[in-house]
């Protein structure tokens, strides 16, 4: 029998034992078990290519959204328009054919005005001489001086001219140079100067697109119906019983100014997103909330928030502030709430625009503001470009509970193309695996498939071409420590839709 000093001695230093342990944050080697998840994209963070039908109801010029490309040659001499070296000097009609410097990238004012961007990203303006020119490096909405107006033939829309900020119509004069000097009277013919024959080349169809397109009288009320009808219930119901244990929302840095956000993002997904949380509560499922665009866009693709393609996130300490006080917010905002499980600071950064040690100094400053909050995971994305998917390896390292989140597609890459189904399945065995493996050390970070599809760049592969390459990369996925999330829940095209793949059979979970 103890003594009544044993017992005393006992007490104090089990009293010891945990306030030390409470000082220490978990090992980052420690093992969960391993989600199951599937991203909700599309949702909150606006992909046209996934939910086309959003942008049906945008009343005038849909397809000349903010970031369209485009390529306009002159009607009377037969040659396209070309900022001379990219930018910086005139404009001139003197190009045979198209490329870098012969497109033009759109801000959309109105339904019918336009601020053009050249190559190297200066604004079409009008010298003193009436000449157009891009000599310009900034601009906003409300600059008249770069506005100019697109009038289509009512007979051929790709049949255009411009008017300038002066009022009259731009000219290709005898000089190659256009000049803002033709009056409005035109019979659309090939001998009319200020005619140009318009080339639609790309479409950038995210958040910023859609809402923009829509106007401030219409955008509330269209991406409202969206979030309330894209994403349901139901939907974490079908989730919960077809094996999947977590969803990784995407969301946008709007969200953190959801009353009253930046023109012209609208509010509403925050609401939405916290509708998710209860719905993953009720259903056990757990939630990584994902950081899909951040302040002057990370990446150059539709769903980085992105208005024309354009890329400056983490070139100034300005955007990287401004992103660690969105993961505050977000981190904050549903640290006690149990679905809670993940947050990711930054989806897919794109190389060589963001640096590495930029990239490593935000991952930094945002882990200590999840840290201030919560003891979640807290993911970081592997940046595009880079051969190198260990190169945050050791950094992420250093950070308790840190999670590395790495892509896989078979899709988007011309080394797949004329790749047979087996082909395929090789390539996920042998270097999706072996990327995995280099990723797993002991006592590092954990590691995340945060996206892949059962998709491959071939055509006319059968279902059980499918099943068999769907259960491959599962297979491989399921020896990450951290897990997988198939991309996406929803999608118009089939093999793109988890929830179509399971209904019909290509996939079991």
């Amino acid at each position: 029998m103890m003594s009544h000093l044993q017992l005393l001695l006992l007490f104090l230093s089990g009293i010891a034992s945990i306030s030390q342990s409470a000082g220490r944050e978990a090992p980052s080697n420690h093992l969960p078990t391993p989600v199951k998840a599937v991203n909700l994209g599309a949702w909150l963070v606006t992909e046209g290519w996934i939910t086309p039908n959003l942008f049906d109801e945008i009343p005038v010029n849909k397809d000349l959204l903010d970031g369209t490309q485009i390529q306009l040659k002159s009607v009377t001499n037969n040659n396209y328009l070309s900022a001379d070296n990219g930018g910086g000097s005139t404009i001139v009609a003197s190009k045979s054919s198209a490329s870098g410097w012969e497109t033009f990238n759109l801000w959309r004012i109105t339904e019918t005005t336009f601020q053009f961007r050249v190559f190297n990203w200066q604004f079409l303006g009008l010298d003193d001489g009436g000449r157009l020119v891009a000599t310009s490096t900034s601009s906003d909405d409300s600059n008249a001086s770069h506005t100019f107006e697109l009038v289509r033939n009512q007979e051929d829309p790709n049949r255009i001219r411009i008017k300038a900020p002066n009022g009259s119509f731009l000219e290709v004069n005898s000089d190659e140079f256009l000049i803002a000097d033709y009056p409005e009277k035109t019979d659309w013919g090939n001998d009319d100067p200020s005619v140009f024959l318009m080339t639609n080349v790309r479409q950038l169809q995210g958040e910023f697109q859609v809402t923009n397109g829509y106007g401030p009288d219409k955008a509330k009320s269209a991406m409202t119906n969206h979030w309330n009808s894209f994403i349901v219930e139901e939907d974490f119901k079908f989730i919960s019983e077809n094996g999947l244990t977590a969803v990784r929302i995407p969301v946008g840095w709007w969200i953190k100014y959801d009353e009253n956000p930046p023109r012209p993002f609208v509010g509403g997904s925050l609401q939405a997103l916290d509708r998710a949380f209860s719905w993953a509560e009720k259903y056990g499922i757990k939630v990584i909330i994902d950081l899909q665009a951040a302040p002057g866009s990370q990446n150059v693709w539709d769903h980085s928030g992105t208005r024309d393609g354009s890329q400056s996130w983490g070139q100034s300490d300005d955007t990287i502030d401004q992103t660690v006080e969105v993961i505050d917010f977000l981190t904050s905002r549903y640290a006690n709430r149990s679905a809670l499980y993940a947050m990711e600071l930054l989806n897919e950064p794109l190389a060589p625009g963001v640096a590495l040690d930029r990239l490593e100094k935000y991952y930094g400053a945002a882990y200590e503001a999840v840290r201030k909050h919560s003891d979640v995971y807290v993911m970081m994305s592997n940046r595009l470009g880079i051969s190198d998917t260990t190169e945050l390896l050791h950094f992420a390292g250093n950070f308790s509970r840190s999670v590395i989140d790495v892509h896989y597609y078979n899709v988007f890459s011309s080394i797949f193309q004329g790749m047979t189904v087996q082909q395929n399945i090789d390539y996920v065995k042998k270097y999706h695996a072996a990327s995995i493996q280099s990723l797993t050390i002991p006592n590092g970070p954990l590691v995340f498939v945060g996206e892949w599809v059962d998709e491959m760049e071939m055509r006319g592969a059968s279902k059980e071409d499918y099943q068999r390459f769907g259960a491959a990369q599962l297979e491989v996925y399921g020896k990450a420590t951290f897990g997988w999330a198939y991309w996406t829940l929803k999608n118009v095209q089939t093999n793109w839709s988890l929830e179509w793949m399971i209904q019909n059979g290509y996939i079991n979970l």
